[in-house]
């Protein structure tokens, strides 16, 4: 052989091996250092800002950012697509074969995501099949330490890391900017506190849905929100859509809440001077307006003055309070109270309310006691709120420092809040709210049990159940909600909030107040009636 032959050989020879090595190369491509992906426009992510974490009043820890493993591919790097997205289906059990084989084979891309979010034993049997074109991406995931606490409050994030829910949605600009920790205005263990006898509520009475609130009516801020069957924010991938703990009752859901609402009538009535709180209404026969009958569940007979009224839930006594009110200075009082529009607080998906579709005399008469008007317990207690702040109403929030926040709006004055107090004093004492009483507390408030609406009318039995209270009676400083959405466990009386919402609402206060620094006092200071003494003299002196 000449030697010209020979070099020739050899040149063959040293291009086989090149090639060789290109196609091992191609086979081997398996990266456990979790490199930058190309930045081809398929999908790569950029270098961002780790996401700022989310903590109570306290700084304890309620959402984190924490390192995932994601699996992409190359397709350039892959021999096989089909071989490749069927050993891969061998352990993620969840991937479409078909789908990621063409995603696979498209040679036409170089970034391809294949799983997002792997678990580390995932991650193991991926790295030991060896496969090529193949890599692990590092990413920043949302962790939620505590689970369900505060879980409709806090919100999720969606895969991409954005928030789609809760505060994680409403605060995503400062979140995603990275820096300081979102402060919450909830306490941890009140959160828990409130939680817990929430759910021990809706069991025990086999609600289909529940919702608690406690603000702190001077300031605004929400120190619990709860909304029951609890949501999961760590599972949100996994939670179906349509999943009834999804569902925030707290903002998101409106509800008729019943006889809670007449102390608004009341209020309404003393503020305008159209009743005194001495003044007597007949209550012994039904109201018949427009085929339409109203009447009580516990008749009272003879005259009721407006403290019994409240504290014996009238309907047909508050009926008659709000004739003498007026139709106009009913919508004028609803009005300057927020429950003609949607809770505006720190939460995405709070709900508009459901008003009449005009206000004559029929609906001025159920909206009295609560019927015929829908509103969410956060526009509520925001409204009721007043009541614990000498007639001022303060927009809520869950945000410490926010300092965008509108002035406060008077609802009605300081002296017509006390009178209205000391009758919810009463019904607490004698009345339907008695399973509420907390020893050393003293605590206001009213039972509301409601029928639920369906077409053409009211289910008789299905209610919504709630007791709203401010606390402590003689220095009133927070207001609290307790709804029961269809409460169905023990006899018909048990089914009304006298015997669910409101012994809830007590455990709730009996277990909060010291947490937030209430001491008990076991005397009171202020004799019933005191208000009332007070608004004669002012009525006198007009």
């Amino acid at each position: 052989m000449s030697e010209a032959s020979r070099n020739r050989t050899r040149l063959a020879g040293l291009a086989i091996g090149a090639l060789f090595v290109v196609l091992a190369g191609k086979a081997g491509y398996l990266s456990l250092s979790g490199g930058g992906a190309p930045a081809h426009g398929d999908g790569a992510p950029d270098e961002r800002v780790v996401r700022a974490d989310i903590v109570d009043r306290n700084g304890e820890l309620l959402a984190t950012s924490v390192s995932a493993y994601s699996l992409v591919a190359n397709p350039k790097l892959i021999w096989d697509g089909a071989e490749v997205a069927k050993a891969l289906a061998g352990v993620l059990p969840d991937l479409d074969v078909e789908e990621m084989s063409a995603r696979l084979s498209d040679q036409s891309r170089e970034f391809v995501w294949v799983e997002r979010g792997l678990t580390p034993r995932q991650r193991k049997a991926v790295f030991d099949l060896g496969l090529e074109g193949l890599r692990f991406e590092e990413e920043s995931r949302r962790a939620y330490p505590r689970g369900t606490l505060a879980g409709h409050v806090l919100g999720y994030t969606n895969i991409d890391g954005v928030g789609a829910g809760g505060i994680e949605y409403s605060q995503n600009d400062r979140l995603a900017a990275g820096g300081e920790p979102v402060r919450l205005t909830i306490d941890n263990g009140v959160q828990a506190a409130v939680e817990a006898e929430l759910a021990i509520a809706a069991v025990e009475h086999e609600a289909e849905g529940g919702a608690a609130i406690l603000m702190d009516a001077q300031t605004g801020e929400v120190r619990a929100l709860a909304s029951w069957p609890p949501f999961d924010p760590n599972r949100s991938v996994d939670i179906p859509m349509k999943d009834p703990s999804r569902l925030n009752r707290a903002t998101g859901a409106v509800y008729e809440l019943g006889s809670v609402f007449k102390p608004f009538t009341v209020a309404a009535a003393l503020e305008a001077g159209a009743v005194h709180p001495k003044d007597l209404f007949d209550v012994r026969k039904p109201l018949e307006i427009r085929g339409y009958t109203i009447e009580d569940d516990h008749p009272l007979y003879g005259d009721a003055d407006v403290t019994h009224i409240i504290s014996k839930s009238s309907n047909i006594g508050t009926v008659r309070i709000n004739e003498a009110l007026g139709i106009r200075r009913q919508q004028d009082f609803l009005q300057r109270a927020g429950l003609m529009e949607r809770a505006r607080i720190e939460l995405s998906g709070s709900a508009a309310p459901i008003l009449p579709e005009r206000f004559d005399d029929l609906s001025s008469a159920t909206v009295s006691y609560g019927h015929g008007i829908a509103v969410s317990p956060m526009a509520f207690l925001a409204a009721f709120s007043a009541f614990a702040n000498e007639g001022e109403r303060v927009q809520p929030t869950l945000v410490m420092g926010h300092t965008k926040r509108p002035d406060p709006v008077r609802v009605m004055s300081a002296l017509t809040a006390d009178m209205v107090n000391v009758m919810m004093r009463e019904a607490v004492r004698t009345g339907t709210g008695r399973n509420a009483e907390v020893a050393g507390y003293r605590v206001a408030g009213k039972t509301g049990t409601a029928e639920k609406p369906v077409a053409g009318g009211y289910d008789d039995d299905r209610n919504v159940t709630s007791f709203a209270a401010v606390f402590p009676y003689d220095r009133p400083q927070y207001a609290l909600i307790v709804t029961l959405d269809d409460p169905k466990a023990g006899s018909d009386i048990s089914g009304t909030a006298a015997f669910n919402a409101a012994p809830a609402a007590g455990r709730i206060i009996e277990r909060v107040a010291p947490l937030m620094g209430l001491a008990p006092r076991f005397e009171d200071i202020r004799p019933a009636g005191a208000a009332l003494r007070s608004g004669e003299e002012k009525r006198s002196s007009l």
